[in-house]
């Protein structure tokens, strides 16, 4: 199965590499040249056109900036969608646009994935990564073989934009963690705590949660490089208000995360790295949060394993 992949950012590279690196008969597509012409040198060919990789490829991944990014590409690639071709959406994208866009693929004779990823930048550089999948399950049987290359536990939500609604709401969990984080530190070093013990305390408590053991440590170090930033991250919680919204959910510290990363924003810069909301804290205290024997940035220190479909809990496998 020949595969093209578009966007070769900070997660779509990774994503990709993980796919060159195993063997995938892999083209690559992005608006920057220099990205492609990384990838050509390591195997890869290079896609003219998202057209042209949906006319030449079986399967199309994108993994975009948004919804209109996405949107975008597709009216490219749609006059090229044929019987059996497949899109997968790997972007943090709204459910109802994934929708829409899927539509017009499987109006066509394709099938439509969408199937954003879960546990930071550097999980998806080794495969280890997480993915949710939202298609019907005929499918999913058919491209779980790229699933497991990218990324370690495989789960299949439901229909197709099931899986962007599971995304938006673990991002917003983890958009809460990162503030509470936040203001944990900078009470510790307020109240005259050893950060360094601070951190152990939390990561061995009920306290502790993954974005605690990963984007604490590159703001006690002082990078806060997860590489991602703000913009993203009030992207995400807002695609999370959206389905609040369209449930008549009426959310209450959503729309306060809103305000907290509009102030952000506008202090320091939508392209700031998003563990620096801690700045809000460290300006307002006259307090540094650093502290010696933290990595700049996270590896995965997990080997690459193939991956595996998680079945949820109460569920048999099919």
């Amino acid at each position: 199965m020949k595969v093209g992949f578009i966007g070769l950012g900070n997660v779509g590279g990774k994503l990709s590499g993980s796919l060159l690196r195993n063997g995938i008969e892999l083209t690559v597509y992005d608006l920057n040249p220099d990205l492609v012409a990384e990838f050509s040198a390591k195997g890869a060919k290079a896609g003219e056109s998202p057209a042209q990789m949906m006319r030449d490829c079986d399967a199309v991944i994108t993994c975009l900036p948004s919804p209109a990014a996405s949107d975008a590409v597709m009216g490219q690639m749609l006059p090229e969608v044929t019987y059996g071709k497949i899109w997968m959406e790997m972007s943090t994208t709204d459910e109802a646009e994934v929708k829409r866009l899927g539509a017009m693929v499987i109006e066509r004779g394709g099938a439509a994935v969408d199937c954003p990823v879960s546990g930071g930048c550097h999980r998806a550089a080794t495969g280890n990564i997480s993915i949710f999948a939202g298609c019907d399950r005929a499918t999913f049987e058919r491209i779980l073989p790229f699933l497991t290359t990218m990324g370690r536990r495989i789960l299949h939500t439901g229909d197709l934009g099931t899986a962007s609604v599971l995304k938006v709401l673990t991002n917003y969990l983890a958009t809460a963690n990162l503030i509470t984080c936040a203001e944990a530190l900078v009470t510790a070093k307020a109240a005259g705590m050893d950060l360094n013990t601070t951190y152990e305390a939390i990561k061995i408590s009920s306290g502790t949660s993954f974005v605690h053991e990963t984007e604490s440590q590159v703001i006690l170090n002082g990078s806060r490089d997860i590489s991602f930033t703000m913009d993203l991250v009030k992207k995400d919680i807002g695609l999370f208000q959206e389905v609040a919204d369209r449930a008549g959910v009426p959310l209450e510290m959503n729309p306060l995360m809103i305000k907290i990363f509009d102030d952000a924003i506008a202090r320091y810069g939508e392209r700031e790295l998003s563990p620096n909301i801690i700045r809000r804290l460290e300006d307002a205290t006259g307090l540094s949060i650093s502290a010696p024997g933290f990595p700049a940035e996270m590896q995965d220190d997990e080997p690459e394993e193939p991956g595996y479909e998680v079945i949820p809990q109460g569920r048999s496998a099919v």
